[in-house]
């Protein structure tokens, strides 16, 4: 099995970023249909949401998305500064950090199961900062990996490159089917996850941290050979 997966590294980490990119779909939907619209995924929709919060537009949360969005950096610099004296590509670092994003939302299910569901605000913004500090690490880790198109956390940037590189823009060759899968995926991540809180928050969360630790098992499997060293006379 080892061999076999690392004969197509290219494939293997594309498949696996957009396994990432799904189960974000699902850590988003749990976020912002379960711990009071807040996406602790899709950053770019916490810094609007906490733009309109500020002038006290329809109710909208303040103190979620920031604890959103100072989760998730503090998980980028940390994939960071694990990450960066490495080169770009699968390392052990990488499957550890994916494998800590597995067990940071293990622990945000096991919290939010403990405290049921008439949980009080501080245990659903400790929630959702341990949820942002694991998409942070997972975002830091995909970005190192670097699967063009494929960042795992957003797919903005993913849908202009397919409609500028299409028939309809400058009609060049692209990737679309990793494009078009991103798009596809985030939003049946999305919807399995709205799903899924028909029988509680947890069960998002749990979906996630299986993905992630799966992730996490084949790339580690897969990832390649180190150097022998050369032997010496």
């Amino acid at each position: 099995m080892r061999n076999r997966l690392r004969e197509h590294p290219v494939g293997l980490h594309l498949g696996l970023m957009l396994a990432l990119t799904f189960s974000t779909g699902v850590i988003d939907a749990v976020g912002y249909l379960g711990l009071d619209r807040v996406f602790t995924g899709n950053m770019t929709g916490n810094v609007v949401i906490l733009g309109m919060a500020l002038v006290g537009a329809d109710d909208l949360p303040i103190f979620g998305p920031i604890v959103a969005l100072i989760g998730f950096m503090l998980g980028a610099v940390v994939a960071g500064r694990t990450l960066r004296s490495l080169p770009a590509g699968w390392t052990t670092h990488s499957t550890a950090l994916l494998a800590a994003v597995a067990v940071v939302i293990s622990a945000s299910a096991i919290i939010t199961g403990v405290s049921g569901p008439d949980r009080p605000e501080w245990v659903a913004l400790t929630v959702t900062g341990l949820l942002g500090l694991a998409m942070g690490i997972q975002a830091g880790a995909a970005r190192h990996i670097a699967v063009k198109d494929v960042t795992t956390v957003v797919v903005t940037s993913t849908m202009v490159g397919l409609a500028f590189d299409s028939y309809f823009g400058q009609r060049g060759g692209q990737p679309w089917k990793r494009r078009l899968g991103a798009l596809i995926l985030i939003g049946a991540g999305a919807a399995a996850g709205a799903y899924l809180l028909n029988f509680g928050l947890v069960w998002g969360m749990t979906l996630s941290a299986v993905i992630s630790i799966i992730v996490a098992i084949l790339g580690h499997i897969g990832r390649p050979h180190p150097p022998k060293p050369e032997k010496t006379a």
